[in-house]
């Protein structure tokens, strides 16, 4: 079973990096092959041309690399900070660019102009992990938590992926070596939770 994961961090060495890691660990020792995409690293663009919008438009092969790793994914993973409510602008390009009609997601005929989506996605679970320095209780009634809203109903939902999870870890400007390797650990128990391992027989 192929696992996409992503991951939108610019400072190597990160706490992102370090849950990605033990997403990844977590995932290889369950028997899942792993996909896994630095944003940062790989310098992806995140600039969306006109000339890409239309389904079907002609596409260089690093952007289709990363459509092909989508559409054969069967579950994703997504790691990000938590940026003013917003993913950071180079994974909101990756769904700009990647996350594309006729292979994310169509629209309907018949559907009198409002444009009612299927989801496309082979994926049947997504798991999303956020790290961010403002508190629960603040996120929630200052802010609304907008990022439970924009993956679970804008993208994943849309898509077709309904088996959604999300966790955010905060306050990480604050935390301490102790806090953070509860995190971590964590982490990985919500990925066994999501992604169960296979009997080694089946491996």
């Amino acid at each position: 079973m192929r696992i996409l994961v992503i991951l939108a961090h610019p400072q190597p060495g990160s706490f992102n990096h370090a849950i990605a890691s033990a997403a990844i660990a977590a995932l290889e020792a369950g028997g899942y092959e792993v996909v896994f995409h630095d944003l940062y690293a790989e310098r992806f663009d995140p600039l969306l041309s006109s000339e890409e919008i239309p389904k079907g438009a002609e596409i260089d092969e690093a952007l289709a690399r990363h459509c092909r790793d989508l559409a054969e994914a069967e579950g994703i993973i997504v790691v990000h900070p938590n940026w003013w409510g917003m993913p950071p602008a180079i994974l909101k390009g990756w769904v700009d660019r990647v996350v594309r009609p006729g292979l994310a997601y169509e629209f309907l005929e018949g559907d009198s102009g409002q444009g009612v989506p299927r989801g496309l996605l082979r994926a049947r679970k997504a798991l999303v992990f956020n790290t961010t320095n403002t508190g629960a209780k603040r996120e929630q009634e200052a802010f609304g938590d907008p990022l439970q809203t924009l993956w679970k109903n804008c993208i994943f939902g849309l898509c077709g992926v309904k088996d959604f999870s999300r966790k955010s870890y905060g306050v990480v400007v604050t935390s301490t070596e102790a806090e953070r390797r509860s995190w971590l650990d964590d982490v990985r128990q919500g990925v066994r939770e999501c992604f169960p391992g296979y009997p080694e027989e089946d491996i």
